[in-house]
């Protein structure tokens, strides 16, 4: 048995795969500690695992503009300030988690397991303890010439161009973290590293990666290192006694297979206006609707029109999504893995950050409609557009057929298994 820690900073998708992990790891036998914000403590402590407070959480915390960004300082929205104070607001956020993340780590602790976000942070935390470590990620990181970085959102600049600008975007992440990683070292009592150094020491070692996705869409790169290897997904924890609320089934039962739309973490106060866009786009494909709330208070009208749309909160996408006629979202990682898994054909509506690179994914392999991005909502052909692609999307048999093929290879795989036998390397 050994005493793990997971940490994880960021928003429910940054954070919810890790509960299955963690899940998986207790069953195995391991004490499991997870430190990440307080709103997600109930999730962590439902999954039978040990809550640790990670500060700067993105529910509570405040910016100087209208923007949030992620933990790699994309803009979530795009907002007065510009680049540079997108910047600073990531850099004090990382700064903030870094003034915590210490704390987390108990004497006891006998394995590190870091998030994309955590780990320029865990690392000195494993060098001043002496405790070995596993990096986990959601998506790709390291550079390839085989796709730009994730991030980056753009199309391919050719294998050269796509190994530079991945160079570039780890020299980005460095700066980012530079000034936490130095107040970080100097309370732990390490020298003078700056994080590119950490990061190169702990590529030249070889160190292990494993990458929480499915090669059913990202097939492993052919110039990665030995060392990164991706094992399939991590899936959020629910009991295995989960249920539906009964006013969802109510709804199922009444009526044909309906849409799944939610944006997550996405588009926080923009909820009237995405509402009435669904709402129409849905009548006008002649199709019922579930709209998830989310960060951006999706909700359904009051009227006799809106009595084939259904709103909920919180509702496990592994009961919800196979039940759907498809679904429409942000393309996160695991809600477009989520998709998948279900079987359900996709219309991707891609935000931001890493969201385009997975709604392509999805396109390429013929489980999704061509990504609509999202600020084409905003225009006057908003319902049209995606009232067109909610008919390609439910009323196309070869693309459920090969979302029911992507999901049958998608269930072949145990990516919380592979974590577990690197775990039990690790620790022998």
């Amino acid at each position: 048995m050994t005493k793990i820690l997971i940490t994880a900073a960021g928003s429910y998708g940054d954070i919810a795969p890790y509960t299955g992990l963690g899940a998986r790891l207790g069953a195995a036998g391991h004490e499991v500690a997870f430190a990440t914000h307080d709103s997600y403590s109930a999730l962590v402590r439902a999954a039978g695992l040990e809550f640790r407070r990670l500060p700067a959480d993105p529910r509570t915390r405040r910016t100087d503009t209208a923007d949030t960004t992620d933990a790699t300082g994309q803009a979530r929205r795009t907002g007065p300030g510009g680049k540079g104070a997108l910047m600073r607001q990531a850099a004090a956020f990382i700064r903030e988690l870094g003034s915590g993340i210490a704390d987390a780590v108990h004497d006891d602790t006998g394995l590190l397991l870091l998030s994309a976000t955590t780990a320029p942070l865990g690392h000195h935390l494993a060098e001043a303890r002496g405790i070995p470590f596993l990096d986990l990620p959601l998506v790709p990181g390291a550079p390839t010439g085989d796709f730009p970085p994730v991030v980056s959102g753009g199309r391919s600049l050719g294998r050269w161009g796509n190994r530079a600008a991945g160079r570039l975007s780890l020299r980005i992440i460095d700066r980012l973290y530079a000034d936490a990683a130095r107040e970080l070292r100097a309370r732990l009592g390490l020298p003078p590293a700056t994080p590119r150094t950490v990061r190169r020491r702990a590529e030249a070692a070889g160190r292990p990666v494993l990458h929480g996705f499915s090669e059913v869409l990202v097939p492993r790169p052919t110039d990665w290192r030995p060392g990164l290897d991706i094992v399939g997904n991590w899936w959020p924890w629910h009991a295995p006694d989960a249920q539906l609320p009964p006013a969802v089934e109510d709804f199922l039962a009444a009526g044909p297979p309906p849409v799944f739309i939610g944006f997550g973490s996405m588009a926080g106060g923009e909820g009237e206006r995405l509402s009435t866009i669904a709402a129409a786009a849905l009548r006008r494909a002649k199709l019922r609707g579930v709209l998830q709330s989310g960060w951006a208070g999706l909700s359904t009208g009051h009227t006799a029109a809106d009595a084939d749309l259904l709103t909920v909160g919180e509702v496990p996408h592994a009961l919800l999504f196979p039940r759907m006629a498809a679904v429409v979202h942000h393309c996160g990682a695991g809600t477009a893995a989520a998709g998948v898994r279900a079987g359900a054909p996709t219309v991707p509506v891609p935000v931001t950050a890493d969201q385009p690179f997975w709604a392509a994914r999805l396109s390429a392999l013929g489980v999704a409609t061509a990504p609509i991005p999202f600020k084409e909502l905003s225009t006057d052909r908003a319902v049209t557009r995606l009232s067109h692609a909610l008919t390609q999307a439910t009323a196309a048999p070869a693309r459920r057929d090969h979302a029911r093929a992507a999901a049958h290879r998608l269930a072949a795989e145990d990516g919380a298994g592979e974590v577990l036998k690197a775990v039990e390397r690790l620790t022998d």
